[in-house]
C-alpha cells in the first residue's frame, strides 16, 4: 500500500520535503551556530535600518577624548583632578557619577610617592620632607567619593584572582530568577579598597561580545563567587534613584513579564525586561554629540557653574574614554570603534525611557511552529502545484515571514528570527524540485527512446518537454526560410549510378547541414538535392535574419572550396563545378506539427515559404547564387545587398522587390559595390519609367561594373528585356513589375 501511494501520489517528493522540514526543525532546536549568528546579523541590519530614535534622557557622558589628553596631559591623570571632577559634577547636581574605569593601583603622582622617588635619586632632603607632608591624592579622591554619588567599575574574571567583594546593592529574588543561567565568576579586578569603601556603588564592567566581536547584549547582573553583582549601568540607576533601594529580580511568568521577556528586574517602579540569564539587548541610537561633554571642558573651567548645572543636574553621568590609545573601543550593530562607555550610557537611556529590544520567550516556539507549518505545508502542496507556482508560493512565504519579522521589530521592538522558517521553505522547495526534475527527466528519456526511431530529433525533444504537443496544430511567428537547390541536378544524376549519386549528396549535404545547424537553423527536410531550413523555431532566435544571411554566404563559400578540393579526391564522385541557388525570405509562417493523425512532421507552411522556394528558382534567371525577398532585406542593414528587380513569381499575385545578397558587412564597404549599386539603381529607375534609351545607355556604359562583380548575366538579362520592350512597349500604367513565367 505504501509503495502504491509513493508512486501514485507523489509520495517520494512529499516524504523528501517533510524530511527537509524535520532537518531544519532539528537545527533550530539544537541552536545551529551558523544560522543563529546569521540571525544576529539580521537583527543588526534591522537596527541599522531603524535605530532607536534619540530622546534627551537624563544621561550624559564625560569623555576623556584625544583633546582632553592633549590639554590635561597623558592618562592616568592625578587623582586630585578626578576628585575635582567628582566635586564639580556633584555640585552641579549629578544623580550618579559612574566610572567606566578601574582604579586598581595607587596614584603615581601623589606627593608622598614623588618624594620617595626624589629621595632615591638623592634630591634635597628639605624638598623631600616638604613633599611628604602634602595631602595624598588617593585620600583626596576617597574624600570626593564620600561626598559625591559615585559608582565605581570592576572587571569580573573567570580565574580566582583579586580580593573578596561585598556588593552595595541588595537583591530580592522572585519566581525562580535566572541565577542558574549565569556564569559564576571566580575573581575580580577592583579599584583600591579605600575607593570601594567610600563609593556609593560598585558595578561590573564585564560584557562579552558575540563570536563576531559585536556587543549586542550586556548583563545587568552577574554572579561573583555565588553572590549577585549589578552591572555598572544597573548600579548607576540604583544610586541615582536612591542609595537604599534594592533590585528585585524576577523569573519567567512573573508580573514583570509584560514585554514577553523571559525574566526581568525592577528598581522601585522601573521595570526592565531581560533574557533568561539576566541580559538586555541594547537598542542603540546613532552617534549623538548631545549626550557627550569632553572632560577638558569640565576641568578647565570652560563651563560656568550655571552651564554645569544645566548640563548635569539630575542626570546619570558616565566617565569613560574615546581616545584610541586607551583601548576602550568596541563594535556595535551600528558601527565599529565605538567607545565602550557608550554601551553603558545607551543601555541606561533605554532602561530609563522604557524603549527595549526584546526577544520574547515565546519566539523560539513561534519560529519552530512556522518551520513545521510552512515547511510541512509546502512539502504537501508543492508536488501538486508544479515548480512555477510552487516557487511563487515559496517566495511569498519567505516574503511574508521576513515582512512579519520586520514589522515585529519596527512596531513592537520584538526580535523574531525569520531564517529558520525561510530555510525550511527554501530547502523543501529545492529538494522537491530536484526530485521532480529527476523524475521528469526519466520520463523524457523514456519518450526519447520510444520515438527517436520514428520522428525527427527536434520533434522528439519537443514531445519529451511537453507530451501534449503530440496533437496536431501549430503557431504563427515571424521566421526566416531558406530553400537551397543544386543547379542542373538532373544532368548530374545521369552521369552516376544511384549509389554514386547518394555518395555525392552526402559529400554536399554534410558541410551544408553543418553550416546551417551552427547558425541555429532547423533542418526541415531534404528533398533530393534540395534543402529546406528555417530559423526562429522551435527555439526563439531574435537575430534569425542575420543568421540566415551569414549561413547562405558561408554555404556559397563552402561550395567553392568543395569545387576546388573534391575533384582531386579519388573514389569520391564530384561532377566538376557544382553550383547552387539559394532563396531566402522572412515573414509570418505557421510552424508546428503538420501531417495526419497517424504521421506527424514538424514543419512550416505559409506564403513566406512559397516565395522563398520561388526565389531559389530565380537565381538561375538573375545569375546570382542568393536571392532574397524584401521581408528579409529590411533586416539586413550593413550587408552587401543589390536590388535586382520587382517581380511577380509564378503562383503569386502580389509582387515583391527582390535583392541579391553579395556579401557581409566587410564586402559592403567596397567601392566597386557602391559604384554598381548606384549605376544599377539609375538603370532600374529608367527601366521602370519606360525610358528604354536611358536604360540601355546605362547598361552599356556600366557593363564593366556588372562583370567586375560577376553579374554579367544580370546585365544581359536587362539588355534583352529592354530590347524586347522597345519592340513591344507595355501598356500605359505599366508598374515596372516583371511577371515570371517559370519557377
Amino acid at each position: 500500500m505504501l509503495r502504491d501511494w509513493l508512486q501514485r501520489e507523489n509520495g517520494v517528493p512529499v516524504l523528501a520535503g517533510l524530511a527537509a522540514m524535520a532537518l531544519v526543525a532539528l537545527l533550530q532546536i539544537a541552536a545551529f551556530t551558523p544560522l543563529d549568528r546569521l540571525g544576529m546579523q539580521l537583527f543588526d541590519a534591522y537596527q541599522a535600518a531603524s535605530p532607536r530614535e534619540y530622546r534627551d534622557a537624563p544621561v550624559r557622558v564625560v569623555d576623556i577624548d584625544a583633546d582632553s589628553i592633549d590639554k590635561l596631559g597623558q592618562w592616568p591623570w592625578p587623582r586630585s583632578d578626578l576628585a575635582r571632577l567628582n566635586r564639580l559634577l556633584g555640585e552641579a547636581g549629578a544623580s550618579a557619577i559612574a566610572y567606566d574605569i578601574v582604579l586598581a593601583e595607587p596614584d603615581r603622582t601623589s606627593p608622598a610617592r614623588v618624594a620617595q622617588g626624589l629621595e632615591r635619586e638623592g634630591a634635597d632632603p628639605a624638598l623631600v620632607s616638604q613633599l611628604a607632608t602634602l595631602e595624598d591624592h588617593d585620600a583626596i579622591f576617597s574624600q570626593s567619593l564620600a561626598e559625591s554619588p559615585v559608582v565605581l567599575g570592576m572587571i569580573l574574571e573567570t580565574d580566582d584572582i583579586g580580593r573578596p567583594f561585598a556588593p552595595k546593592a541588595g537583591f530580592s529574588l522572585f519566581q525562580s530568577p535566572p541565577v542558574r543561567e549565569m556564569l559564576d565568576y571566580k575573581g575580580a579586578t577592583q579599584s583600591l579598597p579605600q575607593f570601594v569603601d567610600a563609593a556609593a556603588g560598585v558595578g561590573s564592567l564585564t560584557h562579552q561580545s558575540d563570536g563576531d566581536g559585536i556587543v549586542r547584549q550586556i548583563p545587568l547582573i552577574a554572579k561573583y563567587d555565588g553572590q549577585l553583582v549589578p552591572s555598572l549601568s544597573l548600579e548607576a540607576m540604583r544610586v541615582a534613584r536612591g542609595e537604599g533601594q534594592s533590585v528585585a529580580v524576577y523569573g519567567s511568568g512573573s508580573d514583570i513579564d509584560t514585554a514577553g521577556a523571559a525574566a526581568g528586574l525592577r528598581i522601585g517602579a522601573l521595570e526592565i525586561p531581560s533574557t533568561a540569564d539576566g541580559r538586555i539587548w541594547v537598542y542603540y541610537t546613532r552617534e549623538q554629540k548631545q549626550r557627550i561633554v569632553p572632560a577638558w571642558k569640565v576641568l578647565t573651567g570652560a563651563m560656568t557653574e550655571d552651564q554645569l548645572r544645566a548640563e548635569f543636574a539630575g542626570k546619570i553621568v558616565y566617565l569613560g574614554t574615546s581616545a584610541a590609545g586607551l583601548r576602550d573601543l568596541v563594535s556595535t550593530p551600528l558601527g565599529r570603534e565605538v567607545p565602550g562607555v557608550m554601551v553603558h550610557a545607551q543601555a541606561t537611556e533605554q532602561m530609563l525611557l522604557g524603549e527595549h529590544l526584546v526577544r520574547p520567550d515565546w519566539a523560539p516556539g513561534l519560529e519552530l511552529a512556522l518551520v513545521l507549518l510552512l515547511g510541512g505545508g509546502l512539502a504537501l502542496i508543492l508536488p501538486r502545484m508544479g515548480a512555477t507556482y510552487g516557487a511563487l508560493l515559496g517566495i511569498g512565504g519567505i516574503a511574508a515571514v521576513a515582512a512579519g519579522s520586520w514589522l515585529a521589530f519596527s512596531r513592537a521592538h520584538y526580535l523574531l528570527d525569520p531564517l529558520y522558517p525561510s530555510l525550511a521553505i527554501a530547502l523543501v522547495y529545492t529538494l522537491q524540485t530536484v526530485l521532480s526534475f529527476y523524475r521528469e527527466e526519466r520520463k523524457r528519456a523514456y519518450i526519447r527512446n520510444a520515438f527517436d526511431k520514428y520522428l525527427s530529433p527536434e520533434m522528439v525533444k519537443q514531445i519529451a518537454a511537453d507530451p501534449a504537443k503530440l496533437e496536431l496544430g501549430g503557431e504563427e511567428r515571424e521566421m526566416t526560410v531558406m530553400m537551397c537547390d543544386i543547379r542542373g541536378f538532373s544532368r548530374i544524376s545521369e552521369q552516376y549510378s544511384p549509389q554514386e549519386v547518394i555518395d555525392f549528396l552526402i559529400e554536399f549535404l554534410t558541410p551544408m547541414s553543418d553550416i546551417l545547424l551552427s547558425s541555429k537553423a532547423t533542418l526541415d527536410k531534404y528533398m533530393g538535392d534540395a534543402i529546406l531550413a528555417f530559423w526562429n523555431a522551435p527555439l526563439d532566435d531574435p537575430d534569425h535574419p542575420q543568421h540566415a544571411a551569414r549561413a547562405a554566404l558561408q554555404m556559397v563559400e563552402a561550395l567553392d572550396e568543395l569545387n576546388r578540393t573534391m575533384p582531386a579526391k579519388q573514389g569520391r564522385p564530384w561532377p566538376g563545378d557544382v553550383r547552387i541557388g539559394i532563396g531566402l525570405n522572412t515573414g509570418i509562417c505557421c510552424v508546428g506539427n503538420m501531417g495526419s493523425r497517424r504521421r506527424l512532421n514538424y514543419s512550416l507552411i505559409g506564403d513566406t515559404v512559397n516565395l522563398a522556394a520561388r526565389l531559389e528558382g530565380q537565381t538561375k534567371q538573375y545569375g546570382t547564387p542568393i536571392v532574397l525577398g524584401s521581408g528579409l532585406a529590411r533586416h539586413l542593414d550593413g550587408f552587401a545587398l543589390l536590388e535586382l528587380d520587382r517581380i511577380r513569381v509564378v503562383g503569386r499575385d502580389r509582387p515583391d522587390t527582390i535583392f541579391a545578397l553579395l556579401g557581409d558587412e566587410s564586402f559592403a564597404a567596397h567601392d566597386a559595390l557602391h559604384s554598381l549599386a548606384e549605376a544599377h539603381g539609375l538603370m532600374l529607375a529608367a527601366y521602370r519609367s519606360a525610358d528604354w534609351d536611358e536604360a540601355a545607355r546605362l547598361l552599356e556604359e556600366y557593363s564593366d561594373r556588372y562583370v567586375a562583380l560577376g553579374l554579367d548575366k544580370l546585365n544581359a538579362l536587362f539588355w534583352n528585356r529592354v530590347a524586347e520592350l522597345r519592340k513591344a512597349p507595355p501598356q500605359s500604367g505599366w508598374d515596372g513589375v516583371f511577371q515570371a513565367t517559370n519557377k
